[in-house]
């Protein structure tokens, strides 16, 4: 089992920045992909980013390309969105995820693959 709790979210105005983080406890977190995902006012939750165990490796949709980056403390079993130039649209509960998946990043898009979620910290951006 691994709990996760994220914190960090609130309220920005447009073009601002905002650093989530995911505390993550019970096994070892080094062995789980983590990912990021968010869920906006009406809308199916979707993906925003992932990172590989080790850090080494990240991926993120399009949305968020160039503005946001992920990454992650092993030591501090912790992983981090950092959120820059954000737009209205981003607007949105964010989640983290982990998973113990054999290939990244093959299915670290897929919401139905990740086994343990965090409650959800609300972003919201102002314009």
């Amino acid at each position: 089992q691994v709990q996760l709790v994220e914190s960090g979210g609130g309220l920005v105005q447009a073009g601002g920045s905002l650093r989530l983080s995911c505390a993550a406890s019970g096994r070892t977190f080094s062995g789980y992909v983590m990912g990021w995902f968010c869920q906006a006012p009406g809308k199916e939750r979707e993906f925003a980013a992932a990172i590989s165990r080790s850090g080494g490796s990240t991926l993120y949709a399009d949305s968020v390309k160039g503005r946001f980056t992920i990454s992650r403390d092993n030591a501090k079993n912790t992983v981090y969105l950092q959120m820059n130039s954000l737009k209205p649209e981003d607007t949105a509960v964010y989640y983290c995820a982990a998973d113990d998946m054999a290939i990244f990043p093959m299915r670290a898009t897929i919401e139905q693959v990740y086994d343990y979620w965090g409650q959800g910290t609300q972003v919201t951006v102002s314009s």
